[in-house]
């Protein structure tokens, strides 16, 4: 219970709830040519007054004893400044390695700190950083690798608050993104094929024609998921639940599993050099990078867009939309949505006949004479 001053002549002190020692927790008292009841208090030493806005004492003492929670909750007991951005970085990078995330979890904050570094903020105080602050820093590349970057932050500062470091988090905006536009069509293909080394060639013509991700699902294939008999593959761990699937496999698919598979009944079916191992993303996004270039391809290709050239050409040749979700292992309408491009050739040919001569009377005399 708050306890507020009475007049004592003894000094005897009392220990606080906030964990101080003093003689007064809140004094209430009346100012000449006011009405209202005022406080006074202090919280490590730092005096509070003000007025209550209350003329009846019972209902002043309990503004007052709001008014003093609230300076406590705000203020700290243990008397220590919030840390600077990067000093609290070492505590949540060792955070993000041992705490039970995804891999893919890990690797995007890593990086989305490896963005924050560069910038100003990284040197200043945590409780200093305001959301003007955060929505002046530009980042390198597109809209998704600025909100990696701004993502971490936010987690940063949850993790923070968590741990009673920090009071407030600054609310700021992510970037606007715009989905993947491009895709890795026929043409692509081919000029990449001509220039790709292994396995990069055989994981163009996998995720072209099965539409798997390339980290989470292509990468850790096993052979024992593959079926040949049933002709397909199957993923038993993915990005969501409806990602656990059975996707059929081409013709060209098959040729290339049943060559690396041959001869074995499990283990990786992209095996990496490494023994026990599957192949990861840094050697294919360098192989991927090299490929591109040397095709004359825009670098905002990237492989990923196989897998939107699969959901697009699917959708546009049967129709079905849920065959495609099932397929890709989407469990959003929303998210499949994405691949239902409008048909320009059907427009065009639309267009195109509105101006198309048309017969008139003379024309079928003509015609049946």
């Amino acid at each position: 219970m708050l306890l507020f001053r009475s007049d004592t002549v003894d000094g005897t002190h009392e220990l606080l709830p906030c964990g101080l020692l003093g003689g007064v927790l809140v004094e209430l008292f009346r100012k000449k040519r006011s009405k209202y009841y005022w406080f006074d208090f202090t919280v490590r030493g730092k005096r509070h007054r003000g007025s209550t806005k209350e003329t009846n004492e019972a209902r002043a003492q309990k503004a007052a004893a709001l008014k003093l929670a609230a300076t406590i909750k705000g203020s700290d007991p243990l008397d220590r400044k919030p840390p600077v951005l990067r000093d609290y970085a070492k505590d949540f990078l060792q955070w993000v390695e041992t705490g039970r995330l995804e891999s893919d979890t890990r690797r995007y904050y890593r990086n989305g700190w490896r963005l924050i570094a560069k910038t100003k903020i990284a040197g200043m105080r945590m409780d200093q950083i305001t959301k003007d602050e955060v929505e002046k820093l530009k980042f390198l590349g597109s809209a998704s690798n600025g909100n990696n970057a701004l993502r971490t932050l936010r987690r940063m500062y949850s993790k923070a608050k968590e741990g009673k470091l920090i009071h407030d988090v600054p609310d700021f905006a992510l970037f606007k993104e715009h989905g993947r536009s491009l895709r890795l069509n026929d043409d692509a293909e081919r000029r990449l094929l001509a220039v790709a080394e292994q396995p990069l060639k055989d994981i163009i013509v996998v995720m072209r024609d099965t539409g798997m991700r390339n980290a989470r699902e292509l990468y850790c294939m096993r052979v024992e998921n593959v079926d040949f008999d049933a002709g397909t593959i199957f993923t038993p761990d993915s990005k969501t639940e409806s990602g656990r699937r059975f996707i059929p496999m081409s013709s060209r698919v098959k040729q290339i599993l049943e060559a690396r598979c041959a001869g074995r009944s499990e283990g990786w079916v992209w095996r990496s050099r490494y023994k026990e191992k599957h192949i990861g993303e840094g050697m294919v996004y360098r192989q991927w990078a090299r490929a591109r270039q040397a095709a004359g391809l825009p670098r905002e290709l990237v492989l990923y867009c196989a897998r939107h050239d699969f959901g697009s050409f699917v959708l546009a040749k049967t129709g079905n939309l849920k065959a495609v979700m099932n397929a890709m292992g989407h469990g959003d309408v929303r998210s499949a949505m994405v691949y239902q491009h409008p048909e320009g050739e059907i427009i065009r040919n639309a267009l195109n006949a509105r101006h198309l001569p048309r017969p008139t009377v003379q024309d079928d005399n003509q015609a049946n004479a």
